[in-house]
């Protein structure tokens, strides 16, 4: 018998994040770990009237891939997920990592090599996505399946990972449908509040050996877009894209210290340190991994541009978990992605990189706390937003 959380999980991702609707073709992807979810969100789709199919991944495959292929077959684009994105109406993904460090081994050149190859699908399912409530445009969400991987990484059991993973998500609640429209709610008073604002600075005091963060962002022609669990779920973060000045803006001046790891491919690179100007990372520094972290950056021509800027605002999230899709999300933080930009955030940013890493604001750790400013006011401080936003954490 499968835990029932699961099943009110698809219902969410059905009926709510991805609006699935009678005649839709739904592409389910999945690590096979995660098969009792891939099973009750085929089920999920039949009852709501789609056309559901499975499309496998697997940890060893791709590994094999990365490890033994030529350099001609690591940077295939594959005509079948081609056409796969280019007729699809709703992707369903789920992460289950069994190995979330599987890639560790594996030439980071040759990682990037096969990142950079994704740039057409990528660019294909960026602008279908911008369209989504239009004819022709895809829905998508993705989450997260809890594995004995993940809640290793997140220093849980995994009873105690699988809470948390569905505590996260409102699973606990009676109507969890209901608990995220009330989300997105509280958070369209925060968009609307940062709607037509030109520039946010971010601020955070030097500390612990090093120069904080003083990054400046140009959101003059941005739109800032709500997630409220209709993409990544859990959710709970606004974000925008930089105006980079290729459309008009002065993009993104300043340097920001992260002071959690930056996790991509399941590699952590820690005390990740990137300076700004013009909207382009001009120097990039780690403690860790610092090799992995430039041949990221240098996989293609929009890797070192800021894509998106964002402010989490789950503070239902409070702990570093080492997974991007809790962690960004924390309220009382900030993330900045580099590398490909979404269309409908106001960005033109094309890239097969796209990575999420997050900057404390909370006074915490050794974190002196810090500021959010939106043309000179400040509206966020020390983690939390000031009464002007109108937000009202949980």
């Amino acid at each position: 018998m499968r835990d029932p959380r699961l099943d009110k999980l698809a219902d969410v991702l059905v009926r709510y994040s991805t609006k699935v609707k009678k005649g839709d073709l739904v592409c389910v992807s999945s690590d096979q770990v995660a098969m009792p979810l891939v099973e009750a969100t085929f089920e999920a789709v039949l009852r709501a009237g789609g056309h559901p199919f499975f499309v496998p991944r697997s940890e060893n495959l791709h590994e094999i891939l990365l490890s033994q292929g030529s350099q001609e077959q690591i940077t295939y684009c594959s005509p079948i997920d081609m056409h796969r994105v280019e007729k699809i109406d709703v992707q369903i993904g789920f992460w289950a990592e069994v190995n979330t460090k599987y890639l560790s081994s594996v030439d980071p050149k040759r990682v990037a090599a096969h990142q950079a190859a994704r740039k057409p699908w990528f660019k294909v399912f960026m602008e279908r996505a911008a369209r989504a409530d239009q004819p022709g445009g895809l829905r998508w969400v993705g989450t997260q399946y809890p594995t004995a991987g993940s809640a290793q990484d997140a220093e849980m059991s995994l009873r105690a990972y699988e809470d948390f993973v569905f505590r996260a998500g409102l699973l606990h609640l009676p109507d969890p449908v209901a608990a995220w429209a009330r989300v997105f709610e509280n958070q369209q008073r925060v968009v609307a509040y940062l709607t037509g604002k030109k520039e946010l600075h971010f601020n955070v005091p030097p500390h612990a050996g090093h120069d904080g963060t003083d990054l400046r962002v140009d959101v003059s022609k941005a739109t800032w877009i709500n997630c409220g669990g209709l993409e990544n779920f859990p959710d709970g973060e606004v974000f925008a894209g930089p105006t980079l000045p290729s459309i008009g803006g002065f993009g993104v001046e300043g340097h920001v210290n992260y002071t959690f790891p930056a996790v991509y491919q399941g590699r952590e690179v820690e005390g990740v340190r990137l300076a700004f100007k013009g909207g382009r990372v001009v120097d990039a520094s780690a403690r860790k991994n610092e090799k992995f972290l430039i041949e990221m950056l240098d996989q293609d021509a929009g890797a070192r541009n800021l894509g998106e800027i964002a402010i989490g605002t789950n503070y239902g999230i409070t702990d570093f978990s080492r997974n991007t899709l809790f962690d960004e999300k924390i309220g009382g933080t900030f993330h900045a992605a580099v590398g490909a930009g979404y269309p409908e955030s106001g960005s033109n940013n094309e890239s097969g990189l796209h990575w999420d890493m997050v900057c404390e604001l909370r006074p915490r750790g050794g974190c002196p706390g810090g500021t959010i400013r939106a043309d000179g006011e400040v509206f966020h401080k020390n983690g939390a937003f000031l009464p002007m936003t109108g937000f009202t954490p949980d």
